[in-house]
């Protein structure tokens, strides 16, 4: 034998045991068995440099079409990449050089220098601070970042999602951390204001919510309408408290559900809503690849009730992020658009249609 087959033969007889370890373990949650239908992305957009984490949706007020999906690049050297809806990256919008930037949100009329901007945030998280930017430009009104969980040895934010309560258009951050106490006060509150001088400030209003401490506490949504905050305790469920600090009874937790039949971690959390009140929690089941839906408006007589009505394997792997919108964004995504991270450095995006099926209530009209 000569010395080149001698050589291919010992590679083959040291890769075989491997090969054969990979077959006799099967199928891992991250993949799919060949008769499990997949529901496929409509868009999968450009890929960031480092690793995709969350994203928010900002909704254009005359062109859905000239709407955008931000979405964090969680690294040292992190940036918030911002997508048309087509997939492609904006790159003079892309805000790049922050500190490992975890999750986003997105809310609408803040009142700043006398009027009303609609604005974005992102946890900073080796910086331990907020930074916050002006939409559609994506200009930053933080005069260089909030500080954020001030006092406590365990600060690092990782975790966000605004609220605009109703009443008098006030608007909020819900902030996690990467730990904290078990008993109360894992998240908490601010609220966000102008500083005087056209910048935002945020001011501590309260501190809230029960943690398992089984691993983290991440994916975090607010329904303004309905004035809930939402939010993940991974490898337990989701808790369920009030979203205005103001009430006496704020942080007295609702609900947990979604305690069973999830694969690993409890992650990205998204409400589509319906005008009527109505609608779907959608959480993420991570090693799974599939998304748990759960009734928005619980059960007549008790609103805290989230039933389990359906469940959907995505085409996107590990996600830990989304936001989804009821907004008519276009022909392709006539009834919602659904955002997902994946873990090869993109976002795909869905059409509400294909998710509801047959099954599931669609928005007649869309909305903001």
């Amino acid at each position: 034998m000569n010395k080149t087959r001698k050589k291919t033969w010992i590679q083959l007889a040291y890769l075989f045991p491997l090969m054969l370890l990979a077959a006799v373990s099967g199928c891992t949650t991250n993949q799919r068995s060949a008769d499990e239908a997949v529901l496929k992305a409509i868009v999968v957009t450009e890929p960031v440099r480092y690793d995709s984490d969350d994203p928010a949706l900002w909704l254009h007020p005359t062109d859905r079409s000239k709407s955008l999906i931000l979405g964090t690049d969680k690294d040292e050297d992190g940036a918030i990449f911002v997508f048309d809806v087509n997939g492609k990256i904006l790159h003079e919008k892309t805000v790049s050089g922050l500190k490992r930037p975890n999750n986003v949100d997105v809310e609408y009329g803040l009142s700043l220098a006398g009027g009303l901007v609609d604005i974005a945030v992102t946890t900073e998280r080796l910086t331990n601070k907020l930074r916050v930017y002006r939409l559609p430009d994506m200009k930053p009104i933080d005069n260089g970042g909030i500080e954020v969980f001030e006092g406590q040895a365990q600060r690092d934010p990782m975790g966000i999602s605004l609220y605009k309560r109703p009443k008098d258009g006030v608007v909020y951050a819900v902030v996690s951390r990467k730990e904290g106490p078990t008993s109360g006060g894992y998240l908490w509150q601010y609220r966000l204001e102008d500083d005087g001088k056209g910048n935002v400030r945020g001011i501590k209003v309260r501190e809230f919510g029960l943690w398992s401490g089984k691993k983290e506490i991440e994916a975090i949504a607010v329904d303004d309408e309905l004035g809930y905050v939402y939010y993940s305790d991974e490898q337990f469920g989701v808790r369920k408290y009030y979203a205005d600090p103001d009430r006496p009874e704020g942080n007295l937790e609702l609900a947990r559900f979604a305690t069973t039949g999830f694969a690993g971690d409890h992650e990205g959390i998204s409400i589509y809503t319906i005008n009527d009140g109505t609608g779907y929690i959608l959480v993420s089941d991570q090693q799974a690849n599939k998304f748990q839906i759960f009734t928005r408006e619980g059960e007549q007589g008790n609103p805290h009730s989230h039933k389990l009505v359906k469940i959907v394997t995505v085409s996107a792997v590990d996600s830990d992020g989304s936001e989804i919108t009821s907004a008519v964004i276009d022909s392709r995504f006539p009834s919602g658009l659904f955002v997902v991270m994946s873990t090869d450095r993109t976002y795909h995006y869905y059409s509400w249609d294909d998710i509801a099926g047959k099954d599931l209530v669609r928005a007649p009209n869309g909305v903001r």
